[in-house]
């Protein structure tokens, strides 16, 4: 018993880490989450797989086989116990009993008899009686009446340890086993992802029990699920071909999902039928054994077309579209176009709702990514708790359509980018966001490339082309000098312009010296004035240098737009004083972003898909017996119990009367046992009970 309790708190252990810890997952995810000797440590003991463990079945295999056994011995023996009544023990045993008591009845034998087993039935006990003849002085002649009652004390045991058995053996049938033995026997090969499945990555269409997931875009039919064993997947046909016919998702105004069904049409493969159904969360469809459940949604192939914006001069032919599939095959990409590098576009994700709270804008903009409808959003949970959670200015805005995408080189390295559809206004500007990070580890990291009036890019890229042009850089030094310095001053105006131009080239990435490396930005300035300027005076030089660089880039830019037939900026507004103050930020992180060209979404055509789990789950109904039977088991173990009651009838030698001895035994001995016992006393021996033996 101990031992078996002991197997029992073992699988609840592992039953409960398998429920908290997600279950066949790709390995990079534990990785990320626990580390790698920790996913190492947990791979070895078979937690990322713990249903379809070794230890895991060989335990419960070991319980089903021990608890049958158990019950195959013990059932006939309480089979037995239950038909039984004793009524052959003997009258001197009833005085062993710690519940007795004896007396006489003023009425004769067979009258005494039918009156206690009256009362006894009355009272629900289940009576049977044996008339004996005198054996011997010690066996006189007369009745025992025996009876009795909770007997299903009994039934709770076979009841209990059914249920184990029924559980375990549901356990087995739903788990990966059966899968697994007929991977092993029919040799099946998994395939992973990105790879063709062979005929030998099929299972049995009659497999009797599996969970797949089965990937159906909007408008399309699919029939062949997909199960995650160990090394990679194998298909499960079903016996019917399912067609998403529209995706439905509703969203909170937090951007979370508060409802995504499935209108679907079931084709089967064997008479033709057709079956529409709606599938959602917690409202399953079920049809010839398998169960479609409302697992989660996905992009379905959305089509996009994606404008390359050049960061400096040149271009895509011309800017012409991009068009591509989420999730399709990658797109070849000019060289030319990109510094040189072969690249390949691939789309992975749109977007089309991004909500977010602009009340807590991040200043520097690493935290600026969408929020994904499909996640949770931690950030700053510390500065909601309390009773001020309420009073928080929140301000949840949906920021629009988002596009994620990997330009990939030739050597298999990839850099992730994800650019937004529309500006987002942050601080009472409104910006473009590009994000961009080097690995799935890390997060995006935003360039804020400021909106112009006419809520686009091209006023920052006019200003960025032309920082890159040494004419208009030229241009630029002498115009800011002529407005800075005093007209009778030549030398200074030439000094001033020298600086300037110094300035300008240094921010532009231009690199004076050979040894020294040049980031560009302000980095780059910060850069050079740690090496040629004394500590002493660095802060009254960077203070100069932004000043400069600031009435520098302002000419610049008057001298771009006058080119461009565009009216000149008003600084006397705030929004023209802000577009140059994050111009020039732009600018400056721009010098750190990866590749020349930045692809933003132009137009797309959304197309939803539906992850559906599929079950066939024959183990299911022994569970919910097993947990029936648990319940009722232990209920008549705990509160049913077995009592059995002896009287014995006996002529007395003055005739006319019986004498009456009564004892009581149960499985339990509580204060209920001492009442019911006085209540039968009582209804027995009325009057002339003689008291306690």
């Amino acid at each position: 018993m101990r031992f078996a309790i002991t197997l029992l708190t073992v699988i609840c252990i592992a039953s409960t880490i398998g429920t908290i810890l997600k279950q066949g997952e790709p390995l990079v995810g534990y990785v990320d989450t626990f580390g790698p000797f920790w996913t190492e440590v947990f791979g070895a003991l078979g937690l990322f797989r713990v249903y379809s463990s070794g230890w895991f079945l060989v335990i419960l295999a070991f319980l089903v086989v021990s608890t049958s056994l158990c019950i195959a011995r013990n059932t006939p023996k309480i089979l037995v116990d239950l038909r039984t009544f004793k009524e052959h023990v003997r009258v001197r045993s009833l005085d062993a009993f710690h519940h007795k008591a004896q007396g006489e009845l003023p009425v004769g034998l067979e009258q005494a008899q039918g009156h206690v087993q009256q009362w006894l039935q009355s009272l629900g006990w289940q009576v049977k009686s044996q008339t004996r003849s005198q054996a011997s002085e010690k066996e006189p002649a007369g009745v025992m009446v025996a009876a009795r009652r909770g007997s299903a004390n009994k039934l709770g045991y076979i009841a209990a340890h059914l249920s184990i058995v029924l559980v375990c053996v549901g356990g087995l049938l739903d788990g990966d086993l059966v899968v697994n033995v007929q991977a092993w026997w029919s040799q099946l090969q998994p395939f992973r992802t990105g790879e063709n499945p062979s005929d030998k990555a099929v299972l049995s269409l009659s497999n009797p029990a599996y969970r797949a997931q089965l990937y159906v875009p909007e408008g399309q039919t699919n029939g062949q699920a997909v199960v995650n064993v160990e090394k990679g997947m194998l298909v499960q046909p079903l016996p019917f071909d399912v067609q998403l016919k529209k995706f439905i998702v509703e969203y909170y105004e937090t951007g979370m999902p508060k409802r995504f069904a499935s209108e679907i049409v079931v084709h089967d493969l064997q008479d033709k039928s057709r079956h529409e159904a709606v599938v959602e969360v917690n409202k399953p469809f079920t049809y010839k054994g398998v169960t479609l459940f409302q697992s989660s949604f996905q992009d379905g192939g959305s089509e996009v077309k994606l404008k390359p914006v050049a960061l400096v001069g040149g271009g895509i032919e011309g800017e012409a579209l991009v068009t591509g599939t989420v999730g399709g095959r990658g797109i070849p990409l000019p060289a030319q176009a990109m510094g040189g590098l072969t690249m390949t576009l691939e789309i992975g994700e749109l977007r089309v709702i991004n909500v977010e709270d602009l009340s807590r804008a991040d200043p520097q903009g690493a935290k600026a990514g969408g929020t994904d409808p499909r996640g949770v959003n931690l950030e700053g949970l510390s500065q909601q708790l309390g009773s001020g959670a309420q009073k928080g200015g929140k301000k949840l805005t949906n920021i629009g359509p988002s596009i994620t995408y990997k330009l990939r080189d030739s050597a298999g390295q990839a850099h992730e980018f994800q650019n937004y559809m529309v500006p987002v206004r942050l601080n009472d500007q409104p910006v473009f966001l590009l994000g961009v990070r080097n690995s799935l580890q890390e997060g995006f990291r935003f360039l804020r490339v400021p909106a112009d009036e006419n809520m686009t890019m091209q006023g920052w890229l006019l200003m960025r082309n032309a920082l890159f042009d040494p004419a208009l850089r030229a241009e630029a030094s002498q115009r800011f000098a002529r407005g800075s310095a005093p007209t009778d001053k030549p030398e200074l105006q030439q000094q001033l312009a020298t600086s300037a131009l110094r300035v300008l080239d240094i921010f532009a990435g231009l690199q004076y010296d050979p040894k020294q490396r040049n980031e560009g930005g302000l980095v780059g300035l910060g850069q050079f004035i740690e090496r040629v300027v004394p500590p002493a005076e660095q802060e009254r030089a960077s203070g100069t240098m932004i000043q400069m660089l600031n009435g520098a880039i302002l000419a610049l830019t008057e001298i771009a737009r006058e080119r461009a037939d565009l009216p000149p900026l008003n600084l006397a507004e705030t929004r023209d004083q802000n577009f140059m103050q994050q111009s020039v930020l732009a600018m400056s992180d721009a010098m750190a972003y990866p590749v020349p060209v930045v692809f933003t979404l132009d137009t797309f055509e959304q197309k939803q898909a539906s992850v559906f789990q599929a079950t066939r789950t024959p183990g299911r109904n022994l569970v919910y017996l097993g947990c029936v039977l648990l319940i009722i088991g232990v209920f008549a173990m705990l509160y049913v119990r077995e009592r059995r009651v002896w009287v014995w009838l006996q002529a007395a030698p003055e005739g006319g009367h019986t004498q009456l001895k009564m004892a009581l035994s149960s499985t339990r001995q509580t204060l209920d046992t001492d009442n019911e016992f006085d209540r039968l006393r009582q209804a027995l021996l009325p009057a002339t009970e003689k008291g306690p033996a």
